[in-house]
């Protein structure tokens, strides 16, 4: 942000817009300032979006121009004929998969209907402003993106204090069957996961040939997709953690795997910390003497689909953790 107002995307459009219109001026071309509304039209967020709709616009636009100059010409320039040229062009240029070229299409078509005559120079003089404003757009958007790292890295902090939260709501519920939570932690995760996968997904698409770079964005659409993953295996373990309604002495060395979770979840790589406490308390809960009362074997049973929970939750991290090791 720019004086904390003014957008990345805001100064790349005025820098696209006078670029267009100079260039288009130092041609000699008829209504030059067009091509700096038909810029600022094109300009994108990401470089390989630019390059997909910079074609759909130009295609979208010679279709429009040609259809346009067919019913002026036979029809003369009348409102109707404009409103007939909307109605037969917009769904054939949307079927020909241009629909991104639809607005900018009617510009031109607009200064045609504006000329009030078809000729060779005047659409010329469109081609040519078209190529001004949408080359300009182009070469603004390939020009420079911003990075996203370290905001990515910022999301990631995020998104690993709030399971570090989470774990110890968990676990403080376990300690006390009686103990409300709120849940914000699992709200405010999930919107940081999202905000993470469209900041990836977005650093990505600026990547218009393989690098090791873009290998590093695509490890970054793995973690937040690992953390989507495991924020569903939370949403059950929550749901079976609801059906331990009483306080139990064993649930204290429960209690105490999600407490060490919440440490193990803000590092880096897979630690294995959680699945060998794990490993070695799921043999001992099941050599307990049987439950005596129907409660306690409501809870127990509980559990043990908890420990199968966690199981699943620790999988995707072996899995996949380990491969989010670059820093960038």
């Amino acid at each position: 942000m720019l004086f904390g107002f003014v957008g990345f995307r805001v100064i790349k459009t005025a820098i696209a817009a006078i670029l267009a219109i100079i260039v288009a001026d130092l041609l000699g071309l008829d209504n030059h300032l067009g091509a700096g509304t038909l810029s600022i039209l094109a300009v994108e967020v990401t470089r390989k979006k630019s390059i997909s709709s910079t074609s759909a616009r130009f295609f979208a636009s010679i279709v429009s121009l040609a259809v346009a100059s067919c019913l002026f010409l036979l029809f003369g320039f009348h409102l109707w004929v404009l409103a007939a040229y909307i109605l037969l062009t917009f769904p054939l240029v949307a079927r020909l998969n241009f629909k991104q070229g639809i607005v900018t299409s009617a510009v031109v078509v607009f200064h045609l209907y504006a000329e009030g005559q078809v000729t060779l120079h005047i659409l010329w003089n469109e081609v040519l402003l078209l190529s001004c404003g949408l080359g300009a757009a182009t070469l603004v958007n390939l020009a420079y993106m911003p990075k996203e790292h370290e905001k990515l890295w910022d999301i990631r902090k995020e998104i690993d204090a709030c399971f570090s939260a989470i774990f110890l709501q968990l676990s403080r519920n376990l300690r006390d069957a009686a103990y409300v939570w709120d849940g914000k932690e699992m709200i405010d995760t999930a919107a940081n996961i999202e905000s993470g996968i469209a900041t990836a997904s977005k650093a990505l698409e600026n990547r218009l040939l393989p690098s090791e770079e873009e290998m590093v964005e695509e490890k970054w659409l793995l973690y937040f997709y690992m953390r989507k993953t495991q924020l569903d295996s939370i949403q059950n373990l929550m749901q079976l953690l609801s059906q331990i309604y009483q306080t139990m002495p064993y649930n204290q060395l429960v209690a105490n795997l999600f407490e060490q979770l919440s440490e193990d979840v803000k590092h880096p790589l897979y630690t294995g910390t959680t699945e060998r406490l794990l490993n070695e308390l799921e043999p001992q809960f099941r050599e307990l003497p049987l439950p005596t009362t129907r409660e306690e074997l409501e809870v127990r049973a509980a559990i043990l689909q908890v420990f199968r929970e966690l199981r699943v939750y620790l999988k995707v991290a072996k899995k996949d953790k380990k491969e989010l090791t670059v820093e960038g």
